[in-house]
């Protein structure tokens, strides 16, 4: 089973603009526990995986270690860990790609 972290501040932010739902949401987020390879890849930054899963017209951006989803099955993915780093709608998607990328390049992967 992965390990799936979401940021505080994404946490607040799903938790202030759903209510109710996030709930819901937050299901979703951590239905990738089981499943890791859950999700639609984005992009890449060095072995940085940039994925996205979506909610009605939402997307939920997570950053994971590529190249074990890449080559590990599901029962070994044990020690995988996701982060959930951003959200956005359809509109801004690109620009809140772009974003994370711009990071991930910058700082690494501890910078979100």
């Amino acid at each position: 089973m992965a390990k799936v972290i979401v940021t505080k501040k994404l946490e607040d932010e799903i938790n202030k603009k759903f209510k109710g739902e996030s709930v819901k949401i937050f299901e979703l987020i951590y239905s990738l526990k089981d499943n890791p390879k859950k999700g639609k890849p984005i992009g890449q930054v060095g072995g940085i995986l940039i994925k996205e899963i979506k909610y009605k017209s939402f997307r939920f951006y997570f950053i994971t270690d590529g190249m074990k989803i890449k080559l590990l099955n599901i029962e070994e993915l044990s020690d995988l860990l996701i982060k959930f780093v951003r959200i956005s709608d359809k509109k801004e998607q690109q620009k809140t790609i772009d974003e994370i990328k711009k990071i991930l390049r910058e700082f690494g992967e501890n910078a979100l």
